[in-house]
């Protein structure tokens, strides 16, 4: 071996060399500890790290890290935006966790394919893509001040965090168009789909109401006894728990002695303290003319709208009425008829460009031409004012109030403990005729109960409904005051007698019926129409109304059956005259019977042709990406390239 080595053999020394190296690699990988784990993996500020799959990946590639705070901000747009009840928000944090995840995944991959977006690509996007009409009016950019204000104002994104993501988002574009660029549609394809989506039905259908159905079914008493003995664990805690409680309350303004007066050193000291808080925004009254350009519109539109705003401008300079020629050319249907007058309006309700511009102008002076999100404007102001802080005088009797409120809430919320306290050693009778306040003493009641005496009895019923019978006496909160309190005795929650909760049993027994007697029906509703040879004879037999829908098609709601696109497509595929089976929308049922089709003419086809490919071609076209997507995921994680942090909470693949 010494020999060989020796030798000036320079390919066997690389050789050794590698396999030398390969060994302390190995030996690093092998012997070093934690060389594979993520250090962010248990940092709760981190949802998930994602690094490229295999060995050189996870010794030499760049780990990518999702921010906790990324992923929360997201979720809380989205419950925002979706009015979504809390409940929802581990769930929605979790989605838009894996969709972070996702899209990060995607990056690595666009990247391993060679699909980085540069500078100059962000930048061709920027000027000529949907934000041109923003930050590139006439060609021209705005400026960076203005571009950041544009961003910030519109994205309340840093302009670097902005110009990440949108690289991100070009990227996965690119790679979306890679992967699905050889997707084709045959020609008969489209016009299956379209033979299909374009036809038209009409029919008529008679309907069965679940309400109906359910007031026909009327058992005896023994029936609904073994019913109610054979559902006896749904009843076992139909009746709810309740409490006696024994409480005495007092109200916030007969606490003995008052709250503390505020005095002018402490409201000036709040009012330097909170200047934010009376702050007035800036405000302006204009008159203008609008000409508008659609988002989108193409450059000759543009070109167009310009032209009719610069010719209304050179009205104006020739003597031309501002509000005449408002009411004559101006496209904002809120204004125009007003001669383009506006109200006094924060700046911060207004576009940017328009505010910036309204801003700039005294009282009296017109505009030239403004682009702003809606097109060209033409702008005069009426008044303006600039922001401010109002002054201590003006606020004073407010914060005077609000600092009154809170020490009397302070007081209230000291004497109620006071009192609690009193009562643990002397007894609520003594402590009550102590202060001269009545004690109550309720029947049993339920959690959602209201107490007469006091002006919101909710407070105390969840605190009485959360502590155990015969505990010390405590405080809650009784809407205006406070109330000391203790719970008596507790009925747990139980199964009610037959003959108390008999209607409810009834309803119960209804709702378990009502299925089986609706498709029996309907059955016999749709035999009937055969055997007669028509809907309408057999619906008569069974007093039953036909209605008939208008020509019809696939998107189409129809009243008492709902969508087309649910159980009553099978309109769709019926023989004209056919007669349908049992269709069930819940709250109905109903038997269909064609009455005619109509299939798009050939002329109709080849008209919508095009249109009907590009939306199969897009369709399978976000369907193959999907399954992309899919694979791409399933390998990242078999990889153990995707790291969850302790605090996330890893959606399975395919939810």
């Amino acid at each position: 071996m010494i020999r060989i080595l020796q030798q000036d053999n320079r390919i066997v020394k690389l050789l050794f060399a590698l396999i030398i190296g390969a060994a302390i690699v190995t030996m690093v990988i092998t012997l070093v500890p934690g060389i594979f784990d993520n250090g962010e993996a248990n940092d709760v500020s981190v949802y998930a790290t994602v690094h490229s799959p295999g060995l050189l990946g996870r010794v030499f590639g760049q780990t990518s890290s999702i921010k906790m705070d990324d992923v929360e901000r997201e979720a809380d747009a989205q419950m925002q935006q979706q009015q979504l009840p809390d409940f929802y928000r581990s769930f929605v944090v979790q989605r838009a966790g894996q969709i972070e995840v996702e899209r990060t995944v995607l990056e690595k991959e666009a990247h391993r394919l060679g699909l980085r977006v540069s500078d100059g690509d962000l930048r061709n996007y920027l000027q000529h893509g949907p934000y041109a009409e923003y930050l590139f009016p006439d060609g021209k950019f705005i400026g960076q001040d203005q571009y950041i204000n544009f961003v910030e104002s519109a994205f309340h994104l840093p302009v670097t965090d902005f110009e990440d993501e949108v690289k991100s988002e070009l990227e996965i574009q690119r790679l979306q168009a890679l992967v699905t660029g050889g997707v084709s549609v045959s020609d008969s394809a489209v016009r299956t789909a379209y033979l299909s989506n374009g036809t038209k039905v009409k029919f008529d259908y008679a309907v069965i109401s679940s309400d109906s159905i359910k007031q026909s079914i009327n058992p005896t008493d023994d029936q609904l006894q073994a019913f109610f003995k054979k559902n006896a664990a749904l009843y076992a805690h139909a009746v709810p728990e309740t409490r006696k409680i024994t409480f005495f309350s007092f109200e916030t303004a007969n606490i003995p002695g008052g709250a503390p007066a505020v005095s002018d050193a402490a409201a000036q000291a709040y009012y330097e303290a909170h200047q934010s808080q009376y702050q007035t925004p800036a405000e302006v009254k204009t008159r203008h003319i609008l000409i508008a350009v659609a988002k989108g519109a193409s450059p000759s539109t543009v070109a167009a709208a310009k032209a009719k705003a610069e010719d209304v401008l050179k009205q104006l300079k020739a003597g031309g009425n501002f509000a005449e020629l408002a009411k004559k050319y101006s496209d904002d249907p809120g204004s125009k008829d007003q001669g383009g007058e506006l109200p006094l309006i924060a700046t911060s309700e207004l576009d940017p460009a328009y505010a910036q511009a309204a801003m700039a102008l005294n009282p009296g002076q017109t505009s030239g031409l403004v682009r702003s999100s809606f097109g060209f404007h033409i702008i005069q102001t009426e008044a303006k004012q600039a922001a401010a802080v109002k002054p201590f005088a003006a606020v004073k009797s407010s914060i005077v109030e609000q600092l009154q409120s809170q020490a009397a809430a302070t007081v209230a919320q000291a004497y109620a403990a006071q009192l609690a306290a009193e009562a643990k050693t002397k007894g609520m009778q003594q402590t009550a005729d102590a202060h001269k306040l009545k004690l109550v003493t309720t029947g049993f009641i339920g959690k959602d109960a209201v107490i007469p005496s006091l002006a919101d009895s909710t407070g105390l019923l969840s605190a009485a409904f959360n502590a155990l019978k015969g505990a010390p006496p405590a405080s809650a909160s009784a809407g205006d005051g406070y109330a000391i309190f203790q719970v008596d005795d507790i009925q747990p929650a139980h199964a009610p007698a037959f003959a108390d909760y008999k209607p409810h049993v009834l309803d119960d027994y209804r709702a378990e019926k009502e299925p089986e007697m609706m498709d029996a029906q309907l059955i016999k509703l749709a035999d009937l129409a055969r055997k007669l040879g028509g809907l309408a004879p057999a619906a008569a037999q069974m007093h039953l109304k036909v209605q008939s829908s208008d020509l019809v098609g696939r998107d189409a709601q129809i009243t008492d059956i709902g969508s087309l696109t649910g159980p009553a497509a099978v309109v769709f595929t019926m023989p004209v005259g056919g007669i349908s089976g049992p269709i069930n929308e819940g709250a109905n049922g109903a038997i269909l019977q064609l009455i005619d089709r109509q299939q798009p003419t050939p002329a109709e086809v080849q008209q919508h042709f095009e249109a009907t490919r590009e939306a199969l071609v897009e369709q399978q076209r976000q369907e193959a990406f999907s399954v992309f997507v899919d694979a791409v995921m399933r390998r990242y994680e078999k990889a153990g390239a995707i790291i969850y942090s302790k605090k996330s909470t890893q959606i399975p693949l395919g939810s």
